[in-house]
């Protein structure tokens, strides 16, 4: 090669093991993907290629026009419970906003079963092409450690685009127990242990993980009642069959606000809206027991970045906008509009809190 000739290299290594850069995955965050690199396993050498060819290369493996016709078929978003639940409603809410801001139809495919499970695995084994998303909710964090065997893992086979929106959900009793506070009901319960019980809407759901953080957190011992579903379980207390609920905002709130049941605290960060003169459960004299139900969009691992930042964008406006946020709170949500990063963290903190809870309190799924 003749001084001053303009070239640049790329090394091979000949052991065939090419030297591609890998990032692990690891709990509690996640690290972006690098685009595949050039690779090969041919003898040592060193193949100079021309510096315009390799930056025309370059740019087309790594630049963001590469996707900019992304999406050029209709998406589709996966929610991993049947049609008319809460995450039903959510996707809902956002599917023509979004639809518009992609220019291309977007698809509610309801696949429930175990628990989202189903939905969850489905996701984990789709194209990472953008075409498929995930509308997860805070199950997503809590299955993996309350099944045996989970179809997923929720570092290694997915990637946060946004957060969408969240509830809390509420401590009620009736109003002839005589209890009006939430530190009157860990009294009662203290001076009574296992005497008293409380409805949620199954084994696993975020209220009863909710409460049994609160007997964590309090050394109380209530025995809990599962029932299908949040309307039995909400029947159950106002039928005085079991004297304490936890249920979701949505429906707490007519029964507080008709006077059949009286709300002690929500689980949320901040008081609800609606409901201002319930106190947070912190605020009630309980810290570190926020416990939230969010929804949010997942896609599967390695899914281009630049995919995942048009869809954050868009979802992210999408929660912002006044009429979304409208819907949202009138169907018992709050919006957020929390991108990748912000997400992640969320998930990465959830995990690791509700495995805990689920291992202490001994609660399992078959």
């Amino acid at each position: 090669m003749g001084k001053g000739a303009e070239h640049d290299f790329i090394a091979y290594q000949s052991n065939g093991a090419a030297p591609c850069p890998r990032v692990e995955d690891r709990a509690g965050a996640w690290a972006r993907r690098p685009p595949s690199v050039l690779c090969s396993t041919v003898q040592r050498s060193w193949a100079p290629l021309p510096t315009l060819r390799l930056l025309a290369i370059l740019a087309a493996l790594f630049s963001s026009t590469a996707f900019a016709v992304y999406p050029e078929r209709p998406v589709t978003i996966v929610v991993p419970f049947a049609a008319g639940g809460a995450n039903d409603v959510v996707v809902r809410i956002i599917q023509q906003p979004l639809s518009e801001a992609l220019g291309q139809p977007v698809i509610v495919e309801n696949r429930g079963g175990a628990g989202g499970n189903i939905g969850f695995g489905a996701v984990a084994r789709a194209q990472p092409d953008g075409y498929t998303l995930l509308l997860a909710p805070n199950s997503f964090a809590v299955n993996v450690s309350l099944y045996d065997k989970a179809p997923y893992d929720p570092f290694k086979d997915f990637e946060p685009v946004a957060e969408i929106s969240f509830f809390p959900v509420m401590f009620a009793v009736r109003p002839d127990l005589g209890v009006n506070t939430l530190q009157q009901l860990i009294a009662r319960a203290k001076a009574n242990p296992g005497a008293m019980n409380y409805s949620t809407p199954g084994p696993g759901t975020l209220p009863h993980l909710a409460t049994e953080l609160l007997k964590l957190r309090t050394g109380i011992d209530m025995v809990h009642i599962p029932y299908a579903g949040a309307a039995p379980a909400a029947h159950a207390l106002v039928g005085r069959v079991v004297d304490v609920g936890t249920m979701s905002i949505t429906v707490a709130m007519p029964q507080i606000k008709a006077g059949t049941l009286k709300g002690l605290a929500v689980t949320g960060a901040e008081r609800w809206p609606d409901l201002p003169d319930v106190p947070t459960v912190e605020e009630a004299g309980v810290p570190s027991s926020v416990s939230e139900t969010w929804q949010g969009v997942l896609v599967p691992a390695g899914t281009p970045k630049e995919v995942i930042d048009r869809l954050a964008k868009a979802l992210i406006e999408i929660a912002g906008r006044a009429d979304v946020r409208d819907r949202l709170r009138t169907a018992g949500f709050a919006a957020n509009g929390r991108g990748p990063d912000a997400f992640a963290k969320r998930i990465a903190e959830d995990v690791p809190k509700w495995k805990a809870v689920i291992e202490k309190a001994r609660i399992s799924v078959k």
